[in-house]
């Protein structure tokens, strides 16, 4: 599969591009970026033999098969629209639009076309998270009573820049990752919030965006998820926990980029270490997506996923806003 790059970005540099490469067959052959001096330079520094900031000029090229989009989040309706009109499969960074009615329309026209699209929740592709739904699946911990995510972590200076400062082009903490943890809920527990209750706050890290959450959310089952999302908290560490009637699963260290962290299911027999395996994410969903293109299986996340954590996201930040719980709306999502 040939790649188009949209965007210039970090998280392409770190993971997505060797993600592309370590497949059978796998090339990067364009990046696009608004300015072509950093879409040069950038393409240089990763051995990519077309560059430019004419999107339209790479989505012309008959060698690309399939686009990544790792824009700023403002951007992605837009591109990822023209990516489907010319015929492209689209790989899309979280959150995938800036409302739930854009990031359906995305969705559905490439449903139309018969092209694969799919949201890039690297999350629920480590062996730690599908280790714990297993767990769950199998009715180790019994029936799922509550489940906690905690995200709070400190932003990397090269990362920060629009996330903390522009909240027209999606900065805050609630799309940069309470989408994460609304997805990491949704696989682990297979079911959709319903309702969520919220509070958010900014410290000064960046202006006019929110760098910190917290917020509980009610699930079909009756079950309850509290999710805190950070980028101010150095110290925090990050990790999962779920309670059942039969016992509890405690993951440490897992809700990174990364396939690191420890595990541990607790029941009336005592604490039992759950092992898993480390392949890299991002490899992981890269594979998905090119046999969901040659036809065999799904994406890890598809495209209804993504519109599903966007919605849970934004009822957060609409919950933070107003101080009242709120309902969220999936705006028809399959």
């Amino acid at each position: 599969m040939k790649w188009a790059l949209i965007g210039a970005s970090t998280i392409a540099a770190q993971h997505m591009i060797g993600a592309f490469r370590a497949q059978d067959g796998g090339e990067v052959v364009r990046v696009v970026s608004g300015s072509a001096d950093r879409a040069a330079a950038y393409a240089g520094e990763h051995g990519i033999p077309g560059s430019g900031s004419d999107l339209a000029e790479a989505l012309a090229d008959p060698e690309v098969d399939a686009v990544y989009i790792s824009s700023t989040n403002e951007k992605h309706h837009a591109q990822a629209l023209a990516a489907i009109g010319a015929g492209k499969h689209v790989l899309c960074e979280k959150p995938l639009a800036m409302s739930v009615g854009d990031a359906v329309e995305m969705v559905r026209a490439a449903e139309d076309a018969g092209l694969v699209f799919a949201t890039n929740h690297h999350l629920r592709c480590s062996g730690s998270h599908r280790a714990v739904r297993t767990l769950i699946e199998d009715g180790r911990i019994g029936r799922v009573l509550s489940a906690r995510i905690h995200h709070a972590v400190h932003l990397p200076a090269n990362l920060q820049g629009w996330r903390i400062n522009a909240a027209e082009a999606g900065g805050g903490v609630i799309p940069d990752i309470t989408v994460h943890d609304a997805d990491v809920a949704r696989f682990l527990l297979g079911e959709d919030p319903e309702t969520v209750a919220a509070q958010m706050g900014a410290s000064g890290m960046g202006q006019g965006v929110e760098d910190s959450a917290m917020s509980v959310w009610t699930m079909p089952s009756g079950a309850m998820v509290m999710a805190h999302e950070s980028f101010t908290h150095p110290f925090a560490g990050s990790g999962l926990e779920v309670h059942g009637t039969e016992g509890s699963v405690f993951a440490r260290g897992v809700m990174t980029q990364r396939p690191v962290g420890e595990i541990e299911l607790v029941t009336k027999a005592g604490r039992e270490p759950v092992p898993f395996p480390d392949h890299g994410l991002y490899g992981q969903g890269v594979r998905q997506f090119v046999d969901a293109v040659a036809g065999k299986g799904t994406p890890a996340a598809t495209g209804w996923d993504g519109v599903k954590s966007l919605a849970v996201a934004l009822a957060v930040r609409d919950s933070a806003r107003t101080g009242a719980r709120v309902t969220v709306d999936y705006g028809g999502a399959a």
